[in-house]
């Protein structure tokens, strides 16, 4: 039984598409692995994350530690405050194609990531399926389809982000973090829509404690693989497809070597479904994580099985 690893890439800004994709395809296409990408497709706000230093527990701390500013960019730190903010669909239209045909996953990231981060929580229904319309116009005249799965911006998900996804018709999201899939429910009512979470943690929320690298981040991930238990892994574009694409490289040959399985998240959620009765049912809670700023959409105790 061999360890098994999705490799689930966020892509959060307009430089992310640009240049943090492509270079991803080349390091995954010289290995022959397949990922699942989910692209923002709205206006690129990053500049306005700033703003969580008023509102976000260790948000300033977690910036300095990351050294956040030299990693994503002068521009896109001003995108959106001093620097109008660039449609990311409409400003490179091309790269999504290419993922797709270069056989990985292509799904949503949603519209205005910032938007959604910062404010999912304290939007009503008709507010999120108005951003997820948004991003499937823009999604559908980029691929010629909308899209099937979704990935939230900053794992935020609430009852109304789901009800809307289910209306779009998603087979499944990634929208947690968690230790496997589930259906979620929300009181009384249960999501039709399978949920794969992030059960690994991510290179921002562990670089740079205690003088830790990417190459140690990355050896602690696969430290972690388990045989016979699916995992996921949340890279950025900006990240893995930029500074530390080497790092990442490295990791991925070390896994190769090791006879680690990568997968897309879309194949397993098919998978998955052929038999729906025995996925859990588990609830959603706001919690806390090491190493990231504010709460996330955290998997709950399960409950049975649908």
């Amino acid at each position: 039984m061999s360890r098994r690893l999705g490799l689930k890439v966020d892509v959060d800004t307009l430089e992310g598409l640009k240049e943090g994709v492509p270079a991803l395809l080349d390091i995954l296409g010289e290995r022959g692995i397949r990922a699942s990408f989910f692209a923002a497709l709205g206006p690129d706000n990053s500049g306005k994350a700033i703003f969580r230093v008023f509102r976000q527990q260790g948000f300033l701390k977690k910036m300095l530690r990351t050294r956040a500013p030299s990693l994503y960019g002068f521009r896109t730190m001003l995108y959106g405050t001093l620097l109008p903010a660039p449609l990311i669909s409409a400003a490179a239209p091309d790269i999504l194609p290419r993922v797709q045909g270069a056989g990985h996953e292509v799904g949503l990231h949603g519209f205005d990531h910032v938007r959604w981060h910062d404010r999912l929580l304290d939007m009503n229904r008709e507010e999120v399926v108005r951003e997820i319309h948004q991003a499937q116009i823009c999604f559908a005249r980029i691929m010629g389809v909308p899209a099937a799965s979704f990935a939230a911006p900053g794992w935020q998900a609430s009852k109304a982000s789901r009800q809307a996804l289910a209306s779009a018709g998603m087979v499944y999201a990634s929208d947690t973090r968690g230790s496997g899939p589930f259906f979620p429910r929300f009181g009384v009512w249960l999501s039709p829509v399978l949920e794969i979470p992030t059960t690994l943690p991510t290179l921002d929320e562990v670089m740079g404690f205690h003088g830790c690298t990417a190459a140690d981040f990355f050896s602690l991930v696969l430290a972690r693989l388990a045989l016979g238990r699916p995992q996921v892994l949340t890279l950025h574009a900006e990240l893995e497809g930029g500074p530390f694409r080497e790092a990442f490289a490295r990791f991925l040959d070390q896994c190769l070597d090791q006879e680690v399985t990568f997968f897309r998240l879309g194949d397993w959620a098919r998978e998955l479904l052929c038999d729906p009765r025995a996925i859990i049912i588990a609830p959603i809670y706001q919690g806390r994580l090491p190493g990231r700023a504010g709460t996330v959409s955290c998997q709950g105790e399960p409950e049975g099985r649908a």
